[in-house]
């Protein structure tokens, strides 16, 4: 007999019922050091004071009116956006899969609006994640996201993960995009080199294609800089963003110039519930905190002691690891078990980490974690891999 819940996830044994910073209580009462802040939304942690006042405050006003009507909260969130980043103008979703929708139909109607109906093609790289939509795994192509779902949405190219060859000869009178991932979070924690990014955007500039980043997971402050392509001095033409931009409550942007969204024009787009004013006041606490220059100190002060440590652990058990890789506070764990056994081994010794493909457990904590929790949560980790090294 089927699950009342729709049995598509493999979940956990586990049931939290509280949460505060960096740590979620479960039912029976164990306290879980959390390495993964629900796959890096929780930025700011569980139950950010901040954040709980602005949505008590927000909720005791105004929930939804949709769109039809000025969205004070959702303006202000754009403004705040737009300041701080490359973009012109801001839509707002409720997740990173309605953002890679509108990411497409940008790029498409931006060539249809310029007499160039033909550029439809969007390049697309191997290990890439953009969501479970109809576009986001015709984006993404590999089986394991598009068996049985057939007919996929054309007008996809896939290239092989840093093959600068094959991304020059994929270009051609087709070609509306590139869409890329700054680091690629599913596909097992695999950052571009920033001169691979430079690259990419003089490719793009020279061919007058449009550069689509997917910075759903390695945005928001991940990387240690507001968004992960600012480290290689580079900017989009588009950017999809959501996970940590809401710090637990669902949304999502897409972020444009003017000129790339200039096809964008009323009725081509919408969404019900997109931006409405609990999202968007959320999303203004945690932009400002995140934008702060010395928020994001923090972050990279604390990643590299993470690192260090990380270092250290895997030293001590090299039949176990391989390296640590990534950026920031979004690093994964190259494995030589399968990352289901680490994954596993942490939570019986009360530590949350997430896996990813290229046998890699991911490591996503909040960007508000401490200096001890660091050190606890290295030690927690050091001890589920003993329990492997043994056994």
């Amino acid at each position: 007999m089927i699950s009342s819940v729709l049995p598509t996830y493999s979940r956990a044994p586990l049931s939290f019922v509280s949460g505060a910073g960096s740590w979620l209580t479960e039912a029976d009462g164990r306290r879980f050091l959390d390495l993964g802040a629900g796959i890096a939304v929780n930025a700011l942690g569980h139950a950010h004071p901040a954040l709980v006042e602005t949505l008590i405050a927000q909720a005791g006003q105004l929930w939804h009116t949709s769109n039809l009507y000025q969205i004070p909260q959702q303006q202000a969130l754009a403004d705040r956006l737009v300041e701080h980043t490359f973009a012109d103008t801001v839509f707002f979703t409720n997740s990173g899969t309605e953002a890679c929708e509108l990411a497409v139909k940008m790029a498409r109607k931006y060539f249809y609006d310029k007499g160039q109906p033909e550029r439809v093609e969007i390049i697309t790289f191997d290990g890439s994640f953009h969501g479970r939509s109809a576009a986001g795994i015709a984006a993404a192509g590999s089986e394991k996201m598009t068996k049985g779902f057939g007919p996929l949405l054309g007008g996809f190219k896939h290239l092989p993960f840093g093959d600068h060859d094959a991304l020059n000869a994929a270009i051609s009178d087709k070609t509306c995009a590139v869409m890329v991932e700054p680091v690629q979070g599913e596909g097992g924690i695999r950052p571009l080199p920033d001169a691979c990014l430079k690259g990419l955007r003089d490719l793009c500039d020279e061919h007058g294609i449009l550069m689509i980043l997917d910075e759903v997971q390695c945005g928001v402050g991940r990387t240690g800089k507001l968004f992960a392509h600012e480290w290689a001095g580079v900017t989009p033409d588009i950017m999809m963003v959501a996970k940590g931009i809401g710090g637990g409550f669902p949304l999502g942007a897409v972020l444009a110039t003017e000129n790339a969204a200039s096809g964008m024009t009323a009725g081509t787009h919408g969404s019900t519930y997109g931006g409405n004013p609990l999202g968007c006041a959320v999303g203004c606490t945690v932009m400002d905190i995140v934008s702060d220059p010395a928020f994001l100190a923090e972050v990279n002060r604390k990643a590299s002691l993470l690192r260090q440590k990380l270092e250290g652990m895997i030293a001590s058990h090299p039949d176990v690891f391989e390296s640590v890789r990534g950026t920031g506070l979004m690093l994964g764990l190259k494995c030589k078990v399968a990352p289901m056994d680490v994954v596993n081994a942490g939570y019986d010794q009360e530590v949350i980490t997430v896996p990813a493909a290229d046998n890699v457990v991911r490591l996503l904590p909040p960007l508000t974690i401490t200096d001890e929790e660091i050190a606890e949560a290295v030690n927690r980790l050091d001890a589920a891999a003993a329990t492997l090294s043994s056994s």
